[in-house]
């Protein structure tokens, strides 16, 4: 793409027009016209620059052009819009920068990384990097056709990834591999996997590798450590091209406090609240936006848009909406301020969250946004139009807390906890639910999800095939982060490549083929992804087997042809001639058993499935008499 061309009379990409939609916080393209971008005035080549720091007294671009200079290239306002700004010739792609600032307030000066930087250097060098986001996309196909794939009628089952430790190249000081590096690689496993979608913790640039990306300071940037934007670009591309979409997680809940980053930007509290009773976080040590200050709004709206955009990225999670939405997140009574109508809920949060969904869907309606939002708050995934934050999903942390909880008894004992396999059927079509066996699981001394199975070696493995079995039985898009379908005896961490050496062992790579068979089933199957959503897709044959812990439920397709039986046991003890009531006559092939042998299992099972019998057991005209495995789980269709 050629530079811009501008004039000397109007060297300028910011209209009247961006000004005011800036400043009234509508602007969900402002990244567009603030940061850098390579133009042209009057034939000469060089660079726009252009920031917002309304309490400036001066500002001036510092760089490797002009030795850092601040005396070199001033910036000059745009009237009362607190926007500076410049044109430099001479300046390429390439060139390192930073905005100098000098405050009306204190007298305070720093150098600050440009907030719109589109790339930085890689930490924890902090200078922001003149760039161009030119690249050739082949994704039409994916492009034309990702509607279908995102659908809530489609099967969903998405890969969580940290970039910089799924794997890493040992014979090379244990680094990283690059985006472009990455690509072929998780293509192909995922596609082996036969998961539809990867989820990439924040790559927005961080300085602290250790935040996993959750402390952003280049909201417009792909981190560095692994590549230009155009190498981003292609890991994008080429996932499109394999048939698999790409989840973005975003994060405009908080931001650390860094120098060179937003915080305290020009010599006042701009992006974030004055007092820390609003604009401090607690829980991780960093600021809060104001997201009652418009300039911020069409900040944050553009971040999101950018990605959407330049990134053809299919849908962005949105971390720690709860800490947005209440004022008194993690906080004690005289650690916050009341809203103006004397409550707790974050009023601007909400209509940011709106504004941001509505534009989203809006300008992107084959997208999904998906909510991390940890409370009963209402109507998270349901439009704006009728009270709802307008999200397409929300992350289910109910069914996660309580089947980890579950799972973590002795099965001895598991009776006595039945309701937290049954609960979740009372909230359970709510929301647009995704089920999420996330990162934050198996961090912090949590353990890994192998290790948080009890018993020894062999019925922690069947425990575990067990959980993934009962999660994909469920209503609900599935999430798994990485290493959980391998068996990750130690918990993550970042630092380190996962342990794919453990796949040696028959019991791990059992494991793996029992999640790659269930990903496999749940895209084939009608039954277990058209109707995640929607209450006729879920039938309980028997959720009150709490002696023996055993539960039954079907799983039903939009056409009545398409049901399924999924029986799971969770007990180490077989049980014989195990009668479940079902609604079809005929034979009912058993699909998948994860206590098959190839999966490490004992074998045990019906032989392919099981005659239905005329006997009425649990309300219904047919039943089977079914072998149900230790610590398994059985899906089966009629024939």
């Amino acid at each position: 793409m050629a530079p811009e061309l501008l004039t000397s009379a109007n060297p300028t990409l910011l209209s009247a027009q961006d000004l005011h939609l800036f400043n009234e916080g509508t602007h969900y393209r402002i990244y567009q016209r603030l940061g850098s971008h390579i133009s042209r005035v009057d034939g000469e080549d060089g660079t726009t620059f252009a920031v917002w720091a309304p309490n400036a007294r001066e500002v001036s671009i510092v760089g490797s052009f002009n030795g850092w200079d601040p005396r070199s290239h001033i910036l000059q306002p745009r009237g009362s819009s607190g926007i500076w700004e410049t044109f430099v010739p001479g300046i390429g792609k390439g060139a390192l920068y930073k905005f100098h600032i000098v405050s009306n307030h204190n007298g305070y000066v720093v150098d600050k990384a440009d907030p719109f930087g589109v790339l930085h250097e890689e930490p924890p060098r902090t200078a922001s990097v003149v760039w161009d986001l030119d690249y050739q996309w082949s994704d039409a196909d994916w492009m034309k056709n990702r509607a279908g794939r995102n659908s809530l009628r489609s099967p969903i089952s998405i890969y969580e990834v940290h970039l910089g430790s799924w794997r890493r190249v040992p014979e090379n000081n244990d680094r990283w591999l690059s985006y472009r590096e990455i690509a072929p690689q998780l293509a192909d496993y995922m596609q082996r996997m036969n998961f539809t979608h990867v989820e990439l913790l924040p790559i927005m640039e961080h300085p602290f590798f250790a935040s996993w990306g959750y402390q952003t300071t280049g909201y417009f940037a792909p981190t560095a450590r692994f590549g230009k934007p155009q190498d981003f670009m292609f890991l994008v591309d080429y996932l499109h091209q394999r048939g698999l979409g790409v989840i973005l997680d975003w994060v405009p809940s908080h931001f650390p406090s860094d120098e060179h980053g937003l915080a305290y930007f020009d010599g006042t509290h701009l992006f974030e609240h004055a007092d820390s009773r609003q604009g401090f976080h607690p829980d991780w040590n960093t600021y809060i936006f104001n997201y009652g200050r418009n300039e911020v709004k069409s900040f944050l709206l553009s971040s999101g848009m950018f990605w959407l955009d330049k990134y053809h990225i299919d849908g962005l999670r949105v971390d720690a909406v709860a800490s947005m939405l209440y004022l008194d997140y993690s906080r004690k009574e005289g650690e916050w301020i009341p809203n103006r109508f004397g409550g707790r809920e974050n009023l601007e949060a909400i209509e940011f969250l709106r504004e941001f969904n509505q534009h989203a869907y809006g300008e992107h309606p084959d997208i999904q946004t998906v909510a991390e939002e940890s409370t009963a708050w209402p109507m998270v995934s349901r439009p704006v139009y009728v009270g709802g934050l307008g999200f397409g999903l929300k992350w289910d942390m109910g069914w996660m807390h309580d089947t980890l909880s579950y799972f973590s008894h002795d099965p001895i004992h598991r009776k006595f906890h039945h309701n937290q396999l049954t609960f979740r059927m009372l909230y359970g079509f709510t929301e647009n639910f995704v089920l999420p066996l996330s990162h934050d699981e198996v961090v912090h001394g949590k353990g890994s999800l192998l290790n948080k199975m009890p018993g020894e070696q062999w019925q922690k493995f069947a425990n575990l095939r067990l959980l993934f079995g009962y999660m994909y039985a469920q209503a609900g898009k599935k999430l798994l982060f990485m290493g959980g379908e391998i068996g990750q005896w130690h918990e993550w961490s970042h630092d380190h490549s996962l342990d794919w050496h453990l796949l040696e062992n028959p019991l791990h790579r059992g494991l793996q083929d029992w999640m790659a068979q269930l990903n496999r089933i749940y895209k084939e199957q009608p039954a277990l992804h058209e109707l995640d959503t929607d209450p006729a897709g879920f039938e309980w044959v028997d959720c009150n087997d709490s002696a023996g812990s055993v539960i039954s439920l079907l799983r039903k397709g939009k056409s009545g042809k398409d049901t399924m039986l999924i029986v799971c046991n969770f007990t180490p003890v077989p049980r014989d001639n195990y009668q479940v009531g079902v609604p079809f006559a005929g034979y009912w092939r058993e699909l998948l058993n994860s206590d098959a042998s190839e999966y490490g299992g004992s074998g045990m099972g019906n032989m392919g499935g099981c005659e239905a019998s005329d006997i009425s057991v649990h309300g219904r005209a047919h039943s089977l008499k079914l072998t149900l495995p230790p610590l398994g789980a059985l899906f089966l269709k009629a024939d």
